[in-house]
């Protein structure tokens, strides 16, 4: 297994199909992931895994699409993912920094991002997260 951080649109997509995920039209997908780190794991050459990190570079950070295809799930690629992914979000800390990781789990993943120290929300101190699609 390869990792790069590069992936195509199409491989975006591909994999976002894959999964069962909406997909948008190539232009979208092309400015999310010219935005975004992006850690892709590659069987042979063929886009298997991927996940992204959007940055403020300031103190925010949204883990987006970790994605295994499903002939692929089981095998540690999401574990591979999230631990290159955290190593990129602590090498942005310098002295006294902060940084806010957030991230929306899928249905009934939220134990798998655990292991990572995230924690579910709501919790005693945070309220539900929330978010909404806007379509033209």
């Amino acid at each position: 297994m390869e990792i790069t951080n590069s992936i195509t649109p199409e491989e975006y997509l591909g994999l976002r199909r894959a999964v069962g995920w909406s997909v948008f039209p190539i232009e979208q997908a092309e400015g999310g992931i010219n935005n975004s780190y992006v850690v892709c794991l590659r069987d042979n050459g063929r886009a298997v895994a991927m996940g992204r990190v959007i940055w403020d570079h300031g103190y925010s950070v949204l883990i987006a699409d970790i994605i295994v295809e499903p002939s692929y799930q089981g095998q540690g690629l999401g574990r591979t993912l999230m631990e290159t992914i955290m190593d990129y979000i602590r090498s942005l800390l310098k002295p006294g920094y902060r940084i806010f990781v957030s991230l929306l789990a899928a249905e009934e993943k939220e134990g798998f991002y655990k292991k990572f120290g995230f924690i579910e929300r709501p919790s005693e101190y945070f309220g539900p997260g929330m978010h909404q699609w806007i379509e033209a």
